[in-house]
């Protein structure tokens, strides 16, 4: 059986030919190759460990899951798709509603878990059915709708939680992170927010040398006179250990907070396919079906652990961009070196003491970003918001996500913020389909979008 675990080595090992790219199934020399996959890791590290510090997980346990990850992708894909697997931060406003609402480290994997077995099956039904299914039932209206009130759902978390135990940092290190993903070319721009976190850390460390103890919430919101940033942690901890593992725990309500996420998921990994496959020039349709179960299924094994389920990172794909590289070889030597950084309590523990400040500054754009997301699938689409049937589903979603707004069944079972809003704009969009006059119905649902996966010959996906 080919695993995809053997490479060519391309040319001399040394330096790609001019205009050449060096091909999943081919790599550089292993010292250029273990350099490469370093590489990665600094480019999936900016997101890959915000996230689960943002979500109350251990980052030590998401970095070694993340490598656990990238291992069953690269498998279950055969090698073709080189791709590295990190913690999704579609998830961090479903884990803050989680524990908004009571729920602990276990209830927010537990949820996690169950949009893992459903990720899995979507990527089982594209298999069988083809991906037409995927554009039928989510089309670029419902897509960008639920993705954009997922990143705007969380900006009261930066408002009120991050941000006001120290304000001037938050503003310093949006600034930093805003010109550095503006400015930066490159490599260095796809690791902006890790420079920006960088920054923070440094200038809350100069902060306190100059100006003391700052009087202002801490992490638990309590206002106290506190060091910005705390590193007892960190001479505590040892290099070499373990990281916290702990069972899932299932409640309905913080799974009806998480499952829209496969939405956003779902897009994540069509878009990646997609990009990587124009890239080398290898047509990836027959493996995105694959490619969203394994995703699925790396995330079941991470969520029950106890760590944040993953998602393909875009991240990496401009490191590809960059360098022409596309070996999968490099993945797995990423993939050796997460490993590594998952057994050193003291990584862990340096991670754990950012900053809110520094946390508060960079969700603004995060946060801010990930709700963008949304529009641009419409932008992409050339969806009509002119359309009342475009417009009113997603309208009512969005603010319903977006405000929080709640509706109550019973005193033990409610539907609010991003469950309700995707349940309206999913469910309103198609209900107000089936009665809308037919001029209403500018394009049928299986259209030139995501279908073109199931017809490598149709050119129209990629004008």
């Amino acid at each position: 059986m080919d695993l995809g675990v053997r490479w060519k080595l391309h040319g001399d090992g040394r330096t790609p030919a001019p205009g050449a790219v060096v091909r999943p199934d081919e790599r550089l020399s292993w010292p250029r190759t273990f350099g490469l996959g370093a590489q990665h890791v600094v480019a999936m590290f900016g997101a890959s460990f915000v996230a689960p510090v943002l979500m109350g997980l251990d980052p030590n346990l998401a970095i070694m899951m993340s490598g656990v990850a990238t291992v069953i992708f690269l498998l279950s894909t055969r090698g073709r798709v080189p791709s590295y697997l990190g913690c999704s931060l579609s998830f961090v406003g479903v884990a803050a509603v989680i524990r908004a609402q009571g729920g602990t480290s276990a209830t927010v994997t537990g949820a996690c878990f169950v949009v893992g077995v459903a990720l899995f099956l979507v990527g089982l039904a594209v298999q069988r059915f083809g991906a037409r299914i995927i554009h039928a039932a989510m089309p670029p209206i419902v897509t960008g709708a639920v993705v954009m009130l997922i990143g705007f759902n969380l900006a009261p978390v930066t408002a009120s939680t991050y941000w006001p135990q120290d304000q001037w940092t938050a503003l310093l290190t949006m600034l930093v992170t805003g010109a550095a993903v503006v400015c930066l070319r490159g490599f260095w721009s796809r690791i902006a927010i890790f420079l920006g976190l960088v920054f923070g850390y440094v200038i809350s460390w100069v902060f306190d040398r100059v100006f003391g103890r700052i009087h202002s919430p801490d992490a638990s919101g309590k206002v106290t006179d506190h060091w910005r940033l705390n590193l007892s942690a960190v001479e505590k901890a040892d290099w070499i250990g373990l990281p916290s593992f702990h069972g899932p725990a299932f409640q309905w309500s913080a799974i009806l907070v998480a499952l829209p996420v496969v939405i956003a998921l779902v897009a994540e990994n069509a878009g990646h396919v997609k990009a990587v496959g124009e890239m080398t020039g290898d047509p990836l349709d027959d493996k995105l079906g694959t490619a969203i179960s394994a995703d699925g299924a790396a995330s079941m094994l991470s969520t029950a652990v106890g760590g944040p389920p993953n998602t393909t990172y875009s991240e990496n794909i401009g490191v590809m961009a960059a360098t022409r590289v596309y070996s999968t070889a490099a993945y797995w030597a990423a993939a050796g070196f997460a490993l590594l950084f998952g057994v050193c309590p003291k990584f862990g523990a340096v991670v754990a003491a950012i900053p809110g400040g520094v946390l508060g500054g960079i969700t603004v754009i995060l946060y801010g970003m990930i709700g963008l997301l949304g529009a641009q699938i419409w932008l992409n689409a050339r969806v009509d918001l002119r359309n009342p049937l475009n417009l009113v589903p997603a309208a009512a979603g969005i603010i319903i996500g977006i405000g929080g707004v709640t509706l109550k069944f019973t005193d033990n079972f409610s539907l609010n913020g991003i469950a309700l809003g995707t349940i309206v704009v999913i469910t309103g969009y198609h209900a107000l389909r089936a009665m809308a006059p037919a001029h209403l119905k500018q394009e049928p649902l299986l259209d030139a979008g995501t279908s073109a996966y199931d017809d490598p010959g149709d050119q129209r996906a990629s004008s």
